[in-house]
């Protein structure tokens, strides 16, 4: 199985490692598995990335630009920010090193042009064989009801208008109806759940076919440089609620990558995502029960292979202490389900220069022997 390896060498202006030590990681784990491609930002050191990507087309490797487009790039522009439907600023109540997770407005021309913009100003000359665009979606409960009611600035009101949808009409059956306004009709494990309120439901609709507008321009706008376009999606089950729409957005693109994050207990992370759903709307009806287990994973993986491009579902091989406390059974277990489904491979992620040697041995064993038995460990 091929896999793609995804390394974050910091934020815009403080790079997390020197260019030797990304190498030295990147190969010590192309000794062991077959690596396709390496996704890798979003740090603007241009002359890292020159090295680093001379390292890896020397041993026939594709260097992808991981590059956010909805959020964080409010350290090197000023985007038109996002708006709820009630007309105030989405504020979300946490951030990460590297992560502010302030979104900007989907429909905004400027914030489409500022990707292109950024690409242009900083990692144009890098040699990049692609972008791989992150942060394609709007806000989650993670900023409450406010998160998902959202984007409703002015130019978004007009945008949801033209597609039938009255944002102010949204806003009044929202406050009337509270929780109920997420009440569900039918929740698959696809994600394409259909609410019970009609005016809600073609909301979310309408945001998917926003962004994905957006998004298709982007995608369009990186291909005529000849360039690779990778996608970074929700899991399947909790897409809608961010406006990812998997058939709208995988035409557009050369391949995606599916967050299955069953260990992460933060942002993207599935049980944590769909906790704060239970929690800003605690009395909403027909919402399904999540187990997340190798059954839930394969529901998962059958949505996913769908997808009209190729398809390296991400699993974390990170571990983090606070928010990502993988194994070696974790990784390899996720691993052997990808590969069962046939998959064109799979996204080591999000950032391999945490990964533990022991994740890399593992995999390594497996790919060899695909019957061994990986024993729950300390990664350290």
């Amino acid at each position: 199985m091929k896999y793609i390896l995804q390394i974050f060498t910091g934020p815009w202006y403080a790079a997390n490692h020197k260019p030797e030590e990304v190498i030295e990681k990147i190969g010590a784990s192309t000794s062991r598995i077959t690596v396709d491609k390496v996704i890798i930002g979003w740090n603007t050191d241009a002359s890292a990335y020159q090295e680093i990507g001379a390292f890896l087309h020397g041993r026939g490797i594709k260097m992808l630009l991981w590059l956010p487009v909805f959020s964080e790039v409010s350290e090197v522009s000023e985007p038109d920010r996002a708006m709820d439907v009630f007309g105030k600023p989405v504020i979300p109540p946490i951030h990460q090193p590297g992560e502010d997770f302030l979104f900007g407005c989907p429909s905004s021309r400027r914030n489409v042009q500022i990707v292109k913009d950024i690409y242009e100003r900083f990692f144009s000359g890098c040699g990049f064989d692609g972008v791989f665009l992150d942060k394609i979606r709007g806000q989650s409960f993670l900023a409450g009801v406010s998160g998902v009611l959202s984007c409703g600035c002015e130019k978004c009101r007009k945008a949801f208008w033209e597609k039938g949808v009255d944002i102010e009409a949204v806003r009044k059956e929202y406050e009337v109806r509270k929780d109920p306004f997420f009440d569900m009709a039918a929740y698959p494990m696809n994600g394409e759940f259909i609410l019970k309120d009609v005016l809600a439901q073609r909301f979310f609709e309408a945001k998917e076919e926003i962004i994905a507008d957006a998004v298709a321009e982007l995608c369009q706008y990186f291909k005529s440089k000849g360039l690779i376009v990778g996608l970074d999606l929700f899991a399947p089950v909790i897409s809608r609620f961010v406006g990812q729409n998997y058939a709208l957005l995988t035409k557009h693109a050369d391949f995606i990558k599916p967050m299955l994050y069953r260990k992460t207990t933060a942002p993207a992370g599935i049980g944590y995502e769909y906790a704060l759903f239970e929690r800003h709307a605690p009395n909403a009806q027909g919402r399904t029960e999540i187990r997340l287990d190798p059954s839930f994973l394969d529901t998962q993986l059958e949505a996913v292979s769908h997808a009209a491009c190729e398809k390296y579902p991400g699993i974390e091989i990170n571990y983090r202490e606070d928010i990502a406390r993988t194994d070696a059974r974790y990784i390899t277990e996720s691993l052997a389900a990808v590969k069962s489904y046939g998959l064109e491979g799979a996204a080591l992620c999000w950032n391999v220069m945490l990964a533990p040697k022991a994740h890399i041995d593992a995999i390594a064993r497996m790919e060899n022997d695909p019957c061994a038995i990986i024993p729950s460990q300390n990664p350290w």
